[in-house]
């Protein structure tokens, strides 16, 4: 059954489904305070018959473990009956395992349970307004086909879906990682600081931790790990190319990246 009924407040509107009482409670009074509109449910099965009844693009905050149906078996249900709602993944499973098989079903975000909440607050307005500071750049071989398509040499971009493509390849981004790569392919040759991109996952003016410039090794391991997933499909990707001591920039010319 639904655990609970939809708290009245604003839009946006929130999906939450965990069978974790306290958790589920917790979360939906501080999502509710932040100006969004929850509706919440303790297991898989009810959360699917809800919006096979009553479609929409909500987003959905998802646990994993769940007794029934378990969070990826939701998601793959989801995605066979066509619906597209967000999913982000809030769970205590930290092996990458899982996490591959939440974005390869379209999940578009993995996150930890123990997450400060303005991580998952940014998370999800990074869902309501679309990929922060993402202005697509007009290139000559940007006819894709798709009115929310935009390609950057070998890179397509779909804002719409948030998704990625590398020559034709399905790049297996979270949300964060995606909002990264448009903020840095979108202005090709431009110098983006550490403190920029760290500003777009977290927020601007975030209180970053382990000194004044704690913030450095949480984006070299975003790019890192973005890089990773480009070389899953192409290994010899060099278009992140690293400005020492500053940041990162993209270039079509594939110049050489160091870590």
């Amino acid at each position: 059954m639904m655990a609970a009924s939809v708290m009245e407040t604003t839009s946006p509107r929130v999906i939450l489904v965990d069978d974790d009482d306290l958790f589920r409670e917790s979360l939906g009074l501080n999502l509710s305070e932040e100006g969004f509109e929850v509706i919440d449910f303790d297991n898989g099965s009810d959360v699917l018959s809800f919006l096979l009844n009553e479609p929409s693009l909500d987003p959905i905050l998802l646990d994993w473990r769940m007794p029934g149906l378990d969070g990826l078996a939701v998601l793959r249900r989801l995605r066979e009956a066509r619906m597209d709602n967000p999913v982000i993944f809030l769970t205590m499973l930290s092996d990458e395992i899982y996490e591959e098989a939440a974005l390869r079903w379209g999940a578009v975000d993995f996150i930890d349970k123990s997450r400060r909440l303005p991580i998952i607050l940014q998370r999800l307005r990074l869902i309501a307004e679309g990929t922060k500071g993402f202005s697509p750049a007009q290139e000559s071989d940007n006819q894709t086909g798709h009115p929310s398509s935009t390609r950057v040499g070998d890179l397509e971009i779909r804002e719409d879906i948030m998704r990625a493509y590398w020559k034709g390849e399905q790049l297996d981004l979270t949300l964060t990682e995606f909002a990264i790569v448009c903020f840095l392919a979108t202005g090709i040759g431009n110098d983006v600081s550490y403190r920029q991109i760290y500003d777009l996952v977290h927020g601007k003016d975030f209180v970053a931790g382990y000194g004044t410039d704690g913030y450095k090794a949480n984006v070299r391991s975003f790019i890192k790990r973005i890089r990773k997933k480009f070389r899953e499909i192409d290994e010899g990707f060099e278009h992140i190319e690293n400005y020492p001591g500053f940041g990162y920039r993209w270039r079509n010319d594939g110049p050489s990246g160091t870590a």
